[in-house]
């Protein structure tokens, strides 16, 4: 369900939602991930990440955006790339993502509407229905596609994270400024 295709109202109500964010908060598998967990024969996991999400993500922490990962696996991997990424914060083995959610507030002294997640589970529901703005890749369940105030038109792990990154940094009137200082620091660099 693209987000145009949630009705104008509901469109008006995610960008009015938007302007007031200052902390993106995210869940892993499933978001950041396609949720395909490779397990080789000696337990060792592996997750694949996309790197457009991940510039993205720089995007939103170049506007001034906190970053922060909120899951209920634990992952060593999920901590290298939230380390590459530079993430503000990462709590892992998290059962209730809304307390979590609570708890990054008061960590980056905001309020919970202050405060985007994009989840695509039954787990992250609680988390979604206290975030100032809620959203889902396209092929979150069910559930999770009619709480989100916002969803992808791009699948987990596919450029979902990257999209709403950047829809994002439009509502807030920051994409464009990044944009410029992108393409001025190419063309400085002979790119």
């Amino acid at each position: 369900m693209a987000p145009a295709a949630r009705g104008p109202e509901r469109v008006a109500d995610a960008r009015a939602r938007a302007r007031g964010i200052r902390v993106v908060a995210l869940d892993v598998d499933g978001t950041l991930t396609d949720g395909t967990i490779f397990i080789g024969p000696a337990g060792e996991t592996m997750k694949g990440f996309s790197v457009h999400d991940g510039f993205g993500l720089t995007l939103l922490r170049e506007s001034g955006i906190r970053l922060a990962i909120v899951t209920g696996r634990q992952s060593a991997i999920v901590e290298a790339r939230a380390a590459e990424l530079r993430f503000d914060a990462v709590m892992q083995g998290v059962r209730d993502k809304a307390a979590a959610l609570r708890a990054l507030a008061t960590r980056f002294e905001c309020t919970p509407t202050q405060v985007a997640f994009m989840g695509d589970d039954w787990p992250d529901l609680p988390a979604m229905a206290i975030a100032g703005l809620s959203a889902a890749p396209a092929d979150a369940s069910g559930p999770v596609l009619e709480q989100a105030h916002w969803v992808s038109s791009r699948t987990a792990g596919r450029g979902a994270v990257r999209e709403f990154a950047e829809w994002l940094l439009e509502a807030l009137g920051a994409r464009d400024a990044l944009l410029a200082r992108h393409r001025a620091s190419a063309g400085a660099t002979g790119q």
